[in-house]
């Protein structure tokens, strides 16, 4: 299915120029952007892989990972083909990279996976797997009749977008889990071929000028984003423009793509990288892709007591009341909640539309 696509303009040499996100592809008709799905057709934008996804399931929203979140809770995820990233780490390359519309099978109207995470008690629907920065149209779409059935939206997504696409982008969404990949340009120029400064910036605009509840996961690679100093350089950014209660997730790399010889991230490097970052002033940090309980518990900022426990995605411990004040000392642990936690666990079950 093929949908009008949003975020474009017309060029004097008569090209189309793709405004969505900083690569700003230059199209003559019937090419397609660096992301694959946003193709010219005549003298117009479409969107591809609009209505057609690469698969469903129901995760826990710990998985996202989002942890301040609704914790507990089931969220319906999915995504379809392509990506504006050329990440050589790509966890998800199978879809991300993807060039085969094959991989886009199953076929969902928006309205069909509001009403599918409803029947199926999910209180989100996530937008994961591939950027959903690049099936924006898809995705608003779906999160508008999400909304009108009081079920929530998360984006799992690098942001790389321009000023243009932001606010409808985060607009639409009730929490994203944004990849801060890395500190350094020399990184993101390396490693994903694009620029490190748009994904700062939307950021600090997700985080300072909308109601979209930000966390950020950044993969430690060794050898390419773990240095002391470049961590410290990270910390004190999210500081400084997030504030300290933003929560952040260190996760392990895992060797694979095109970078099958670098070696996988180690417990020590993670939690090395998140005493650096409660150094500088985080209060909430966390390890992900290891087992590591006390690092991926949630604490109190004003007494110290955990206030979440979790084991892998499975909580374990909660001492918190149904607005998330620390039953201890009344301390608010930011983020979102709403009674007691959800039960969902650590299972994941894939849905078909």
């Amino acid at each position: 299915m093929t949908q009008i696509a949003r975020y474009w303009e017309t060029a004097q040499d008569g090209r189309i120029i793709c405004t969505l996100c900083p690569r700003l592809c230059a199209l003559r008709d019937g090419q397609r952007g660096m992301c694959f799905v946003r193709k010219r057709e005549g003298d117009g934008l479409v969107l591809d892989t609009y209505g057609r996804s690469s698969g469903f399931c129901i995760d826990p929203i710990e998985k996202k990972p989002l942890n301040h979140f609704y914790p507990g809770t089931p969220v319906l995820s999915f995504g379809t083909a392509g990506c504006n990233l050329a990440c050589k780490f790509c966890q998800n390359h199978d879809i991300s990279k993807s060039r085969d519309m094959d991989k886009t099978a199953q076929e969902a109207a928006p309205e069909r996976i509001a009403s599918r995470a409803r029947d199926l008690g999910c209180t989100s629907v996530a937008y994961t797997y591939n950027d959903p920065v690049i099936f924006i149209e898809y995705a608003t779409d779906t999160a508008k009749a999400c909304r009108e059935l009081e079920i929530r939206n998360v984006a799992v997504t690098a942001a790389y977008m321009t000023p243009q696409a932001r606010p409808e982008f985060f607009g639409a969404m009730d929490a994203a889990n944004i990849d801060l990949k890395g500190f350094t340009d020399r990184f993101y120029q390396k490693l994903t071929g694009s620029r490190l400064a748009p994904v700062l910036d939307s950021i600090s605009y997700a985080v300072q000028e909308t109601s979209c509840w930000v966390e950020l996961t950044t993969l430690i690679i060794p050898g390419e984003n773990d240095s002391a100093a470049e961590l410290r350089e990270l910390a004190a950014w999210v500081l400084s423009a997030c504030g300290p209660d933003v929560p952040l997730h260190f996760s392990a790399f895992t060797p694979q793509f095109r970078m099958t010889e670098t070696p996988k991230t180690s417990v020590n490097a993670l939690l090395r990288a998140r005493a650096i970052a409660k150094e500088a002033g985080l209060r909430h940090v966390y390890v992900g892709n290891v087992h590591h309980e006390a690092a991926q518990s949630s604490y109190c900022a004003g007494c110290g007591t955990c206030v979440i426990g979790r084991d892998w995605y499975a909580l374990s411990r909660w001492h918190l009341d149904a607005r998330g004040k620390c039953l201890d000392c009344g301390t608010q642990l930011p983020g979102r909640f709403d009674g007691p936690p959800g039960d969902w666990g650590r299972k994941r079950q894939p849905v078909q539309m």
